[in-house]
């Protein structure tokens, strides 16, 4: 593997609440849920986020995990690119994971991301093998590299955890192609990362919701390329479950969406 050029030096943040007049922490209100949203303004290398502490708060990375893990994959040479098809292997714990029917067949990688089938990303996991996943998350500097949970899903139970603030790093090491990676690969990640395509702007992102703890912890990161400008964020959402919130599986991108416009990013 390449050695890592990815940021090692702690970043000056110039954190904020108020963005000109607007109240960036109004749309988690609206939703009636607790939670942060963190961004990074490329060009100005300039930090902003709803909740300073919650920003720097490690959890588990959930489906968000999916990333890295498929530019590991990829790497480690468990595939060979988005096309390949892993082999549903028949059953899964539903209770533990969900039951989705639509998503337990053969899938390809690309399928695969884009439905969030995590049976797929546990295969590949259980041929990577913890050991292989340790040497990449720490040359990419990933969250804390607790994968001592029994469980070939440790990004969804477990002590594995990383902060918003350090899935944005992440993403800056992936649109910068600085990770320890190939960039062929690079580019097969940002291809399926892809959510949104309008004439001004290439949205890229990824969603994310473990039930482990007694809470719901909900994400979505990634970053909205401009012509003139890169914006990343992470938002993250967290609430017991036993408190009701039907809206919280949507809150996670209508949050995201709304402070984006809030900031000109998306237009208004």
């Amino acid at each position: 593997m390449k050695k890592a050029t990815f940021i090692s030096a702690i970043l000056i943040f110039s954190f904020i609440k108020l963005f000109g007049q607007q109240d960036i922490t109004k749309p988690f209100k609206d939703c009636g849920i607790k939670g942060s949203i963190t961004l990074y303004d490329y060009n100005a290398k300039k930090w902003i986020t709803s909740d300073i502490d919650d920003s720097q708060f490690p959890t588990l990375p959930a489906s968000t995990f999916k990333v890295i893990n498929t530019l590991i994959a990829l790497e480690s040479g468990v595939i060979s690119d988005e096309n390949e098809i892993i082999d549903w292997p028949g059953t899964t714990d539903t209770i533990k994971y969900g039951y989705r029917p639509e998503i337990y067949h053969d899938i390809s990688i690309k399928e695969a991301f884009k439905v969030s089938a995590g049976w797929a990303y546990i295969e590949l996991a259980k041929k990577i093998g913890k050991e292989k996943y340790k040497e990449y998350l720490t040359q990419c500097n990933y969250g804390n590299v607790d994968l001592s949970i029994n469980d070939d899903d440790f990004w969804n139970f477990g002590n594995f955890a990383i902060s918003p603030a350090n899935q944005i790093k992440i993403l800056i090491g992936v649109y910068e192609e600085t990770l320890p990676f190939e960039k062929k690969y690079f580019r097969i990640l940002k291809n399926i990362m892809i959510e949104e395509q309008t004439e001004n702007y290439t949205l890229r992102a990824k969603t994310g919701w473990t039930r482990d703890g007694g809470k719901d912890t909900g994400w979505w990161v990634g970053y909205v390329e401009r012509d003139d400008n890169v914006y990343f964020f992470a938002t993250r959402l967290i609430k017991n479950r036993d408190e009701p919130n039907p809206d919280f599986n949507k809150c996670r991108k209508k949050i995201t969406k709304d402070v984006l416009r809030q900031l000109n990013v998306l237009g208004k």
